[in-house]
């Protein structure tokens, strides 16, 4: 059995692995590599998408009579789209979460360290 790896998959070849410091281009001080990463995620959905229903709609007036061709971009537009809303809720989560901690800092109250003769020592 043949194995690929997930990044030759036509339907994900929007995800990439992690570049090492080694094969990193230079990043400048403007580089947001995670926008980047995300925004062309987006458009790779979207264009699945386009092409789902480019696709059902060829089906439709009778252009195109592969119905298993139709379906197929239709699932995979549909299992992006998911995958997608998935990752959206993560990010969601994880801002949560960071606003979270943020505001219980700021509502901690820093107690001085304590000296050895408040506790009666020498």
């Amino acid at each position: 059995m043949d194995i690929k790896s997930i990044t030759q998959l036509p339907e994900l070849a929007f995800i990439r692995p992690r570049e090492t410091a080694a094969t990193a281009p230079a990043a400048s001080a403007e580089s947001h590599p995670f926008a980047d990463v995300l925004k062309s995620s987006l458009d790779e959905v979207n264009k699945l998408q386009q092409k789902a229903d480019a696709a059902a709609q060829s089906l439709a007036t009778g252009d195109q009579t592969s119905v298993q061709d139709t379906m197929i971009a239709m699932e995979q537009a549909d299992l992006s789209f998911r995958f997608m809303m998935q990752v959206r809720n993560k990010i969601v989560d994880a801002y949560q979460e960071i606003m979270r901690m943020h505001g219980n800092a700021r509502r901690c109250k820093v107690v001085p360290a304590k000296s050895p003769a408040d506790y009666g020592g020498p």
